[in-house]
């Protein structure tokens, strides 16, 4: 059994969701999901087949992220897990729990525009996503300063009112 970490490879602006799911069905449905929940967003789906050919299955509405999206499930090769980029100015917020409601959707380990490092544990049979780290390690505690800010920002983005 070894340990090891492979980087998600992607633009700053762009977000993902990276999860884990139990049938090459997952393709079609999250992308009918997507499409459904919002009308014209642009993305790319990979998924790692875990059986027969195990290949790289892939959908998408944008060429750029369908390219992002393969690239970074080879570099994974982990089965059943499948890996969503999200064209700038779309977000997991808008998309998540249709991507969750997803029959062969088992979990998500991640939703983020953060840098992310996925964990991978490889046996003789194949790879597995033992968890993520999302982003950078804590830096402190939000003062009354932080809070007011972390107001202000959602309602400036209009998550808020």
């Amino acid at each position: 059994m070894e340990l090891l970490t492979v980087k998600i490879e992607k633009p700053e602006a762009i977000n993902l969701i990276l999860g884990q799911s139990h049938f090459i069905k997952t393709v079609e449905d999250i992308h009918e999901a997507l499409v459904t929940a919002v009308p014209g967003i642009k993305f790319g789906l990979a998924f790692c087949e875990s059986s027969g050919e195990a290949l790289v299955r892939w959908t998408g509405t944008d060429e750029a992220m369908i390219e992002l999206a393969k690239k970074n499930a080879l570099a994974l090769s982990a089965g059943h897990c499948f890996i969503l980029f999200l064209a700038e100015g779309f977000y997991p917020i808008n998309v998540l729990n249709a991507v969750k409601m997803v029959p062969e959707v088992c979990r998500i380990f991640c939703a983020t525009a953060n840098p992310v490092e996925v964990i991978l544990v490889e046996t003789e049979q194949g790879r597995g996503i033992l968890g993520v780290i999302d982003g950078v390690k804590t830096k402190g505690v939000e003062d009354e300063a932080g809070i007011a800010w972390r107001k202000g920002f959602l309602r400036q983005i209009g998550y808020k009112l």
